[in-house]
């Protein structure tokens, strides 16, 4: 195991010869945010840690996921005090409100509450049995020596000063060929995906549509747009997996915060949105083209919830997260370990088929990797809910990543038939060379 030193960051207003205005407080908005951050932080945290049969530190939720988050909640956070109860976890931010309350079940991790919800936790359900499949532990087919230097990089600083590594796996076909954790973190450690929770969603859709249960080029089956007239109708599911759906979102797509900690339902707001462009015609990274992209094939949810998926691939570990109407959070929301996502990213290898059952329809590894949608600027392009690495120095052009923010990489060479996990806590700001990483990893693996 790897000490990890973390240094808070120090906050001072600026210096000047005249007296300083004092900033103004938060407002209630952003204080109801913050505490619904922690609290659903701090009981996913530990939840699925204690599920998992692990164990995590309130100390070391603070250390790691509480440290370097949004700027505007940053110091919010860190001075709000926190209640830990047997199923839920409690925030106090107003004197004359009700704290902020995540509850925990099992199968589903925790969900966070309405502001200014006083309900009783929801019934609660004995977990499953866990029956995680051991990997096998063996030397690298290349060099040893090389690919352990690579790997203690990833903590040491090499891939981005300040990023904040919690683990790296290298899977080697189905060998374990490299595993190291940071401090306080283990094998049965979940940590939340972030971003990572699309690609597991574009492949509980593929597992709908091997089912026969759904249609990518279909239009998605969104009752709120099924209204004679709305343009809306026209978004296929397709254009949702690709963030080509037209729609516009919150912050250029990226922070859905009111769904995400504010306690609003993803059926309340994610299917309000209007058009800005024609369907197909433009890329727009967008938390809720994925939200809706899920709630499309809801109703298939009764009978094929996502944690059946996960335990045909062995990811006892791992929570998909709703919000508290009970819609599935798969944009981000999913908390898991790296072994679980190892064994994710080996069903990619495997193109869709696990223990010689297929779960994926024949060619959806393609069907992911294929940038035939509007695309992205910057160093990778995107696929159907996958990033593509074919166009990085030192990858092979096959190469696809699940990634997601805080520094959670999900690497899948199917031509090397290799998969690297990197799990981090980086804070804002501070950001992991996931690609330089890869290029190492397979240096050290020829």
């Amino acid at each position: 195991m790897r000490t990890l030193i973390l240094a808070a960051a120090l906050l001072a207003l600026p210096l000047s010869a005249h007296a300083q205005t004092p900033a103004p407080a938060p407002s209630p908005a952003v204080r109801a945010m913050a505490a619904g951050y922690k609290a659903l932080t701090v009981c996913s945290a530990l939840k699925t840690a204690e599920a998992a049969g692990g164990s995590r530190t309130l100390e070391s939720v603070e250390a790691n996921e509480l440290v370097g988050v949004y700027p505007e909640i940053d110091a919010i956070v860190r001075e709000m005090p926190v209640e830990i109860g047997a199923w839920q976890v409690s925030v106090p931010w107003d004197e004359a409100m009700p704290p902020r309350v995540a509850v925990f079940s099992p199968g589903r991790g925790c969900a966070i509450q309405p502001v200014g919800w006083t309900g009783e936790s929801p019934e609660i359900f004995p977990p499953g049995v866990r029956v995680n499949e051991p990997f096998v532990v063996a030397d690298p087919s290349g060099n040893a020596a090389l690919l352990n230097e690579t790997v203690q990089g990833a903590f040491e600083g090499r891939y981005g000063e300040g990023a904040n590594t919690t683990a790296v796996l290298v899977l080697q076909g189905d060998r374990l060929v490299a595993e190291e954790y940071g401090m306080g973190f283990g094998v049965d450690t979940p940590q939340r995906t972030w971003s990572v929770g699309k690609s597991l969603a574009g492949t509980i859709i593929g597992a709908a549509v091997h089912r026969g249960e759904a249609d990518v080029n279909g239009p998605a089956a969104i009752a709120d747009w099924s209204r004679a007239g709305d343009p809306r109708a026209a978004i296929t599911l397709d254009q949702l997996m690709r963030m080509a759906s037209g729609l516009t979102s919150d912050t250029a797509g990226n922070r859905t915060d009111a769904l995400y900690f504010g306690g609003v339902g993803i059926d309340e707001q994610a299917t309000t949105w209007p058009l800005i462009a024609p369907p197909g015609s433009q890329y727009r990274y967008a938390n809720n083209d994925t939200l809706l992209a899920v709630l499309s094939i809801a109703p298939t949810f009764e009978r094929h919830p996502p944690a059946e998926l996960f335990r045909r691939l062995g990811m006892y570990d791992t929570w998909a997260e709703t919000d508290w109407r009970g819609n599935y959070m798969l944009s981000s929301q999913v908390w898991t370990t790296a072994r679980d996502l190892a064994r994710f990213g080996r069903l990619y290898l495997n193109d869709g088929v696990a223990d010689g059952e297929r779960i994926l329809p024949e060619g959806w590894r393609d069907y992911v990797s294929r940038p035939s949608g509007p695309q992205p600027g910057g160093a990778q392009g995107y696929g159907a809910t996958f990033w593509l690495m074919n166009n990085s120095e030192g990858v092979p052009a096959d190469t696809i990543s699940a990634n997601g923010n805080r520094g959670q990489y999900v690497i899948i060479v199917p031509s090397r038939d290799i998969v690297i996990v990197r799990r981090g806590e980086d804070p804002t700001g501070k950001r992991f060379d996931f690609i330089a990483f890869t290029r190492d990893v397979l240096t050290a693996l020829e």
